[in-house]
């Protein structure tokens, strides 16, 4: 039985923290137990620009506009699939962080504490790839 590729998308959500400085929104999911960036699988018929902006408001309760494409990510899932992550940078322009389904907290973080906290190797690439790319 071959297993298709799982198709996700998300975002690196980003504001300019009390400070000035920049600060990226990370999600803890309690089923995984992980630190990680918002992002979710696509609906079939759905665009991944779609995907990234419906998950990041799913998962943290931000409506986001998106920015420049980032980083993707492969690796195999829990099941493992092949699972394939595109994410871009996004900007906050309404709601507010809440508590989701598959979240149960959500931080912003200087992109040096996000560097820590993260629990994914592949995570800290797609850091990587939006703190080199002007948004």
């Amino acid at each position: 039985m071959v297993l298709r590729t799982v198709r996700a998308a998300g975002g690196i959500v980003s504001r300019k923290g009390p400070n000035g400085q920049v600060e990226v929104l990370v999600v803890h999911r309690g089923k995984h137990n992980d630190w990680t960036f918002p992002k979710g699988k696509a609906h079939v018929g759905e665009s991944d620009e779609a995907c990234a902006i419906r998950e990041v408001e799913e998962e943290t309760g931000l409506r986001c506009e998106l920015g420049p494409e980032l980083a993707e990510t492969t690796y195999r899932d829990s099941h493992g699939r092949w699972k394939r992550v595109r994410y871009w940078a996004m900007t906050p322009v309404g709601g507010r962080i809440e508590a989701a389904e598959e979240v149960d907290a959500a931080r912003w973080v200087t992109p040096t504490e996000a560097e820590v906290i993260l629990t994914y190797e592949h995570d800290v690439d797609v850091l990587a790839s939006f703190l080199a790319t002007p948004v």
